[in-house]
């Protein structure tokens, strides 16, 4: 079975790895050297005005001539931000937590290509519906902010039956080339890795985001509701930490009864402070109880152990799944 795929085509990329567009620790940086190994590179710009917006885009160009991708999440007001986007020549445009129709005739009149990432079958078919160019199916082992409660395992194969012949992304629970092998065999026609470059050199996470990550266990994650300052009513898989651990205790209670509610625990450089339940991630330069913050990962932070530079995690990974698939 080629490692190559008809999506790897359509996106302009030579392996089907795709870098999940990790929030804040998404850099330039980490795009362009995710899509010179070969993979396609992604940007998360909801929460950027315009002008950072289009530096960022800018950056990456700078960086690299392959195509990269930029994500924008429905649920905020991202249509300036898109209009920059397209303006900019962006080729890939991948939307997530809301109606993808919103924006698909645009994207389309831009030339540029859409991805639309759904928790569910239902979810899936309505983005065909809509004219969507791809489905990323994700699981709910994915960490970050989650959309359904089906597992990787189950929900790809039933998608790719569901909307075939419209290619379909695998997300969550894909760490490494084995990972990325069974995605395949699934029916996906790429792998959607968001947890695995959270400890890329390029990527924007604080040493204390990396330390979590890497020492993470199977069972040091959770799915829940806890960090939801910025963006309400989106259910989040996390590492367990001491926000958790002490909402958990309390029984979790709705805000503003939480413990520390209200409480400043991280400053960015700016000096900028970030609240007890805000959705933010430490990032390089925050200082303050870091660990207290999202830290948004995956099940498969069981699997990351090391920092490496992008590139290198993309050819181990690629290289693995094509000996198993070979």
């Amino acid at each position: 079975m080629p490692l190559r795929t008809p999506l790897c085509e359509r996106l302009g990329i030579q392996v089907p790895i795709i870098q999940a567009p990790i929030g804040s620790a998404a850099t330039p940086d980490l795009a362009a050297a995710v899509c010179d190994a070969g993979g396609l590179g992604m940007l998360a710009l909801t929460w950027a005005d315009r002008n950072a917006a289009r530096e960022q885009i800018r950056q990456v160009r700078r960086r690299t001539s392959r195509p990269f991708g930029v994500n924008l999440v429905l649920d905020f007001p991202v249509r300036e931000l898109l209009e920059v986007c397209l303006d900019e020549g962006v080729e890939i445009i991948s939307t997530f937590w809301g109606d993808p129709a919103s924006v698909t005739d645009r994207v389309r009149r831009a030339g540029a290509l859409h991805l639309h990432s759904v928790g569910s079958v239902q979810e899936a078919r309505q983005a065909v519906q809509a004219g969507v160019d791809c489905v990323v199916a994700q699981g709910w082992e994915a960490g970050g902010h989650v959309r359904g409660r089906t597992t990787t395992m189950t929900l790809v194969p039933a998608v790719v039956d569901a909307v075939g012949p419209v290619p379909v992304v695998a997300a969550g629970g894909i760490g490494d080339g084995r990972g990325l092998a069974a995605a395949l065999l699934l029916g996906a026609q790429a792998g959607w890795l968001g947890t695995r470059f959270l400890t890329a050199a390029e990527a924007g996470t604080h040493p204390v985001y990396r330390h979590a990550v890497r020492t993470a266990g199977d069972a040091d994650t959770v799915y829940t509701s806890c960090f939801d300052g910025g963006w309400p009513n989106a259910p989040h898989r996390v590492i367990r930490n001491s926000t958790v651990a002490a909402w958990e205790a309390a029984g979790m209670p709705a805000a503003p009864a939480r413990p520390g509610e209200g409480e400043i625990v991280a400053a960015d450089e700016r000096g900028t402070t970030r609240l007890r339940y805000s959705d933010s991630v430490p990032v390089a330069g925050m200082t303050g109880d870091l660990e207290a913050m999202a830290l948004y990962a995956g099940q498969t932070a069981a699997l990351v152990h090391d920092e490496k530079p992008a590139r290198q995690i993309v050819k181990t990974i690629a290289a693995q799944a094509d000996r198993l698939l070979s």
